[in-house]
Formats: structure tokens, C-alpha cells, sequence
């Protein structure tokens, strides 16, 4: 579980999505050891929608695409790709290395027929009601 802060900042993002949507369950990817803590501290409904799979490392912000490629085993954000692919995770977020995202999801994900390019999401508030995701730019399609 990486990114610039680390556990310290998803974790809690992770709480709160819980406590927002009663039907969301998680799946945290990261070091046990760094995450239990913070739940502990933490007030959150139905523990019992949460499940932290271990992970031996993360990906350095500063890596490279490729050099994060070579070096992913066992990382977190390798391993939430790996939930994604065997289908027991819907969908994959993370505030880490975005190019080493976007190179391992196009690796072990395979793009759909046409595309050539993952996508990134990016939250924007529509309304005073709430936030609506949408593509901050388009995978590619050839025609």
C-alpha cells in the first residue's frame, strides 16, 4: 500500500468509502503489520466488509514504468492487479506509482479488443449531492 503518504492517508479513504456506501466491500493490499493499526484506531461500521491481503512491498513513487515492471512480485499494486484478473476484486485503486499502474494493469489485465491504452478515472463533483467519476483521458481505439 503505497503512494506519498502511504497507509496513513488510504487507509482512512478506504474507512470512509465504507461508511459512505453500505454495499461496497474492500479489499486492502498491503503490509498487515502497517494497516492493522490504523484500523484499530479507526471507528468504522461492519468490519466484516474488510479484508486486508498481505503484500511484501510497494512500488517507489519515483520508479520507473518499466524498472516497477520488473520489480513488482509481491507488490501491493501487483497483487490488487492479480484480485482484479482472478476475479475476486471488481476494480483496482491506487494512489501509488500511476505509470507503474498503468504498465502492469496493461500487462496482466490485456486491454479489451481495440484498445490500445488503459484509462485513468479522476472525481469531480457534479452536484452539491455527490461525485461522479469520468475518464480524466480515453484509451485508444482503432477503427
Amino acid at each position: 500500500m503505497g503512494g506519498d503518504f502511504g497507509p496513513s492517508v488510504t487507509v482512512p479513504a478506504a474507512l470512509q468509502a465504507l461508511n459512505s456506501n453500505s454495499q461496497l466491500t474492500l479489499l486492502l493490499v498491503g503490509n498487515p503489520d502497517a494497516i492493522t493499526p490504523l484500523l484499530a484506531k479507526a471507528d468504522f461500521e461492519q468490519r466484516s466488509r474488510l479484508q486486508i491481503i498481505p503484500a511484501q512491498s510497494v512500488i517507489a513513487s519515483d520508479a520507473r514504468p518499466s524498472q516497477a515492471i520488473r520489480a513488482s512480485r509481491g507488490s501491493s499494486m501487483r497483487v490488487a492487479l492479480e484480485l482484479v484478473k482472478e476475479g475476486r476484486a471488481q476494480a483496482c485503486v491506487s494512489a501509488g506509482n500511476t505509470g507503474a499502474l498503468m504498465g502492469l494493469a496493461k500487462l496482466l489485465l490485456k486491454p479489451l479488443e481495440g484498445i490500445e491504452r488503459p484509462a485513468l478515472v479522476t472525481v469531480f463533483t457534479a452536484s452539491a449531492k455527490g461525485q461522479n467519476g469520468g475518464p480524466r483521458f480515453r484509451g485508444q481505439r482503432r477503427l
